[in-house]
């Protein structure tokens, strides 16, 4: 017998609001380069944002029954994050499952599988980030897990790991490094911030980035 869960431990709401001050891609740099979702993974619409709790569900490919009963169980503000076999060829979710999410609150769709109605998902405003883009229907037929881990994007999600995406992708945060991961976010803007300032200051970027000795030791000569 499968049981639906619920996420065991949700990240504090401090935490979600210290990670959504910044980008996927400064996140996953400040992580050590650690956890960004496949390239694969966009938004169906480039102003779309998302941050929050991944709320994860396993689906067969082609079968939206448990993407159903994700959304009906899920709280308000968590991310569903849905692992469906990277199966491109199946729109598994659209404007009128996009309107249930609305209704409850639910923060974001992050899927490797297909959607649909995306022109309506763009109007709605409610953020998808999908594998593919696919007319092709589902069936509802095979039951799986809720709030295990999956897979998704090449990287391990634990349900209540923190979900942020934007335009160039998604990045996931264990739940429990989410301050640090917002701590060194910050540290990194404020170093990129220096960065732009000695720029617009007249220095180069081989000052700036301390070039000279890399390139010396690589053995380049410059001749202009």
């Amino acid at each position: 017998m499968i049981h639906i869960k619920d996420i065991a431990e949700r990240p504090a709401k401090a935490d979600i609001d210290a990670v959504s001050k910044f980008s996927p891609a400064t996140i996953h740099e400040a992580q050590g380069r650690r956890g960004a979702l496949s390239s694969r993974l966009k938004p169906v619409d480039y102003r779309m944002k998302l941050c929050g709790p991944a709320f994860t569900v396993k689906c067969a490919p082609r079968d939206n029954i448990m993407l159903q009963l994700a959304i009906n169980y899920a709280k308000p503000g968590d991310i569903i994050v849905v692992s469906a076999g990277e199966y491109e060829e199946a729109g598994s979710f659209g404007d009128v499952l996009a309107n249930a999410c609305l209704a409850k609150g639910i923060g974001g769709l992050v899927t490797d599988t297909g959607v649909r109605d995306t022109l309506q998902l763009r109007e709605l405003g409610f953020p998808v980030f999908s594998l593919s883009v696919c007319i092709k229907g589902t069936v509802k037929e095979t039951i799986a897990t809720v709030n295990d881990p999956i897979i998704v994007g090449g990287e391990t999600i634990n349900p209540g790991d923190i979900i942020v995406g934007d335009a160039d992708g998604l990045v996931v945060v264990p739940r429990q490094e989410a301050q640090e991961a917002a701590r060194l976010s910050q540290a990194r803007e404020d170093a990129e911030a220096g960065y732009i300032a000695a720029y617009k200051g007249g220095k180069s970027v081989i000052e700036v980035s301390n070039l000279a000795p890399v390139l010396k030791a690589k053995g380049l000569v410059v001749d202009i």
